[in-house]
């Protein structure tokens, strides 16, 4: 009898390994040293549909071989190895670094669970699954902005979309730090899903999409991963100087003369401040992009005399546009909103109704940013604040959200929002970007609400969304910020003391503002925000004169609160040199500022198991402290090292666990360079408790 022929057929072509068999087409290429791309479908055609990705100009050094039963692509220590039955597994020497899950349940009359599954939707898009083997002994990091409570992800389900307060970046570092492997999984798809990172496999689903594709990325540590992603989506630029100072925020200024009496009190006192933010609703109608003259009368003098403080503006952006805004009906005529498959075409409804620019039509981009620089630009407003930048998709009461997404009803430029809606905040902040760029400006900076692959390389801040604030939220942004920069975004922040519910009259609100004030001098950007109360009735029906919260500014939170919270911002000055060479490093790199101690300390096994603590740069280590009423808490000192504290001078050696005694002034902060002790010093002698 003549052998049965296996499935899948492998040829080389000049972009690397294809496979084709089972009506499935597969393609294996090497794009950088120790990196594979893969991609498969059933829609006929692999599709050159790079999102994102800058693909190196050069191709790396690799081999391929097609033997009887495998085909296998090696770059570097890198290799890929597809088997005639078309499963796939990447090794590094004789490890297997991620293989495919293949389960034959026929045993118990099941059919057999494929790695790779397609369900057609319609035209040329499927649901699609794919699975791999799970390993007890990994730690998984990064995947952008989640608050829930865990550093590493193991064992968590994350939602592959965009939400306030949550940020789809699909980057996964893994480790397994007794085996020395380290790799990088980018899943190089803006598609609404999901990823399982489970005991019995990893699940990666979308509802919607055309083909897999995805990039493996091997590394000797965790840094070398996390520098090879960096390089094939973008490095961070360094930011101006001035903006790792303190930003002032709140819910918010309702006019020009309040926005510079609290600038004036800031400098009144001394105090050094480096940008002052102008919230929503400094409009008349959501889509015009230009203040509001009753309130904002003189924009060219406000930024004149803001410039002689030296403070910058800040004004915030929305991209939602008012179906009574003067630029409404010239954009639906050129196509430029975002759009729904049916019915009304309205997709949110907080003070008006509303849908959005569709700023991955590049006719939206250059529109909104010809009003912007009539608008703003022209009066000296180089910095704008990017928010519901998801974007927010949500019938709104009060401030609550009451209905949930329904992407699939959702129309872009580039496609329905379920193939494409995480790519969204990366054109956003591109049209900002761009519109500056092409009038010669260097000096700026985006304040962005979410981000995707790429958008480091734009020079963006993303803060952590309209969190509430409490002390488990203080603990959870710890976590969160770490993950954020492992998925690539350098410039990273929260609302000092959280978004939504802070009393400034409240003791327990005033200590928790000093102890995330005290978190935010380590957060690669300084920023205070908040909507503190009291609160109007209905926020999102009340007078817009009457939106605008409690105070927000330092001294608003006692005189106790204030003395710390002074000192403070004056250590963030004294900072800020150390800060800028970090984050050149970052720049030349791709390293970020803010990481987990295993980034630093790789071959410490105990690092991993540390997840409230960080590295702030090459020579700070942060233990923030998160707990209320907190008069001490335990602190992880990496082996390798001696550690100095930066309050006492004490030197301990690393390895070690210690109980630090904390006061309401005083928080564990540990260095390894005499350099950096003298900054602290110095501090000491001058602003702390004077």
């Amino acid at each position: 009898m003549a052998s049965q022929k296996p499935p899948y057929l492998c040829l080389v072509d000049k972009n690397g390994l294809v496979c084709k068999g089972s009506g499935e087409i597969i393609r294996i290429e090497p794009l950088a040293e120790n990196t594979l791309r893969f991609r498969s479908t059933i829609a006929g055609n692999i599709l050159n549909r790079d999102w994102t990705l800058i693909k190196p100009r050069s191709k790396p050094s690799a081999s391929i071989s097609i033997e009887e039963d495998k085909a296998i692509v090696q770059c570097g220590k890198l290799t890929a190895e597809i088997s005639s039955d078309g499963s796939v597994k990447y090794r590094v020497e004789n490890k297997v670094l991620l293989e495919e899950l293949w389960i034959d349940r026929r045993v118990n009359n099941a059919d057999l669970l494929k790695a790779r599954n397609y369900v057609h939707i319609y035209d040329d898009l499927y649901e699609i699954e794919l699975y791999f083997k799970a390993r007890d002994n990994e730690y998984v990091y990064g995947m952008g902005q989640y608050a829930i409570g865990y550093l590493n992800l193991k064992g968590c389900v994350l939602e592959l979309a965009h939400r306030n307060t949550q940020i789809s970046i699909p980057f996964a570092l893994f480790a397994r730090p007794d085996e020395k492997l380290f790799y990088g999984f980018i899943w190089n798809n803006p598609a609404i899903g999901r990823v399982e990172f489970a005991k019995n496999w990893t699940r990666w689903h979308v509802k919607a999409s055309k083909q897999i594709d995805y990039i493996v990325i091997y590394g000797d540590k965790p840094v070398d991963v996390v520098k090879k992603y960096m390089n094939l989506y973008g490095k961070p630029p360094i930011l101006p100087e001035w903006a790792f100072g303190f930003w002032q925020s709140k819910l918010r200024y309702r006019s020009q003369e309040e926005l510079l009496s609290v600038a004036r009190e800031y400098k009144r006192r001394g105090l050094p401040l480096s940008v002052i933010v102008i919230d929503f609703f400094h409009w008349v109608k959501q889509g015009d992009w230009k203040f509001d003259p009753k309130y904002w009368p003189n924009p060219k003098e406000m930024v004149e005399e803001l410039a002689k403080l030296g403070i910058r503006p800040m004004v915030s952006i929305w991209p939602t546009v008012d179906v009574t805004s003067e630029n409404y009906g010239e954009m639906v005529r050129r196509g430029l909103l975002v759009k729904t498959e049916k019915g009304i075409p309205i997709l949110q409804t907080f003070r008006g109704l509303t849908t959005y620019a569709d700023f991955t039509n590049p006719e939206t981009r250059e529109f909104v940013w010809k009003k912007v620089k009539e608008n703003y630009y022209k009066y000296g407003i180089k910095l704008y604040w990017l928010d519901l930048a998801e974007p927010e998709f949500n019938w709104n009461y009060g401030y609550y959200n009451i209905l949930p997404y329904h992407y699939d009803n959702v129309r872009y430029y580039i496609g329905n929002a379920v193939e494409v809606a995480n790519i969204y905040p990366f054109y956003y902040a591109k049209t900002f970007y761009d519109g500056l760029s092409s009038e010669g400006e260097t000096d700026f900076v985006l304040l962005i609400r979410a981000a995707w692959l790429g958008s480091q390389r734009y020079p963006i801040v993303v803060w952590s969304g309209d969190i509430p604030s409490t002390f488990d939220s203080l603990k959870k942004q710890v976590k969160a910020g770490l993950n954020m920069a492992l998925a690539g975004i350098v410039y990273w922040t929260t609302d000092i003391g959280g978004f939504y519910g802070g009393d400034p009259n409240d003791p327990e609100f005033r200590e928790l503002i000093i102890r995330w004030f005290q978190f935010g001098v380590f957060c690669p950007i300084f920023r205070l925000h908040g909507f503190r109360k009291p609160y109007p009735d209905n926020p999102s029906t009340c007078d817009v004169y009457e939106l605008t919260g409690g105070p927000n500014e330092v001294w608003s939170f006692g005189e106790e609160a204030y003395k710390i919270i002074k000192s403070l911002l004056f250590l963030r000055e004294m900072l800020k040199p150390y800060i800028i060479e970090q984050a050149k490093k970052a720049h030349i790199e791709g390293v970020p500022i803010m990481r987990p101690l295993f980034f630093d300390f790789p071959d410490d096994p105990n690092t991993y198991h540390v997840e409230d603590e960080y590295m702030f740069g090459s020579d700070i280590l942060v233990a923030p402290v998160v707990e209320k009423n907190a008069t001490k808490r335990n602190v992880y000192l990496p082996r390798g090292v001696k550690w100095i504290d930066v309050f006492t001078d004490r030197e301990y050696e690393g390895g070690q666990w210690i109980e630090y005694k904390v006061s309401l002034d005083t928080f564990p902060v540990f260095v390894k360079s005499l350099e950096v002790l003298e900054i602290f010093k110095q501090w000491r002698s001058q602003y702390w408790k004077t």
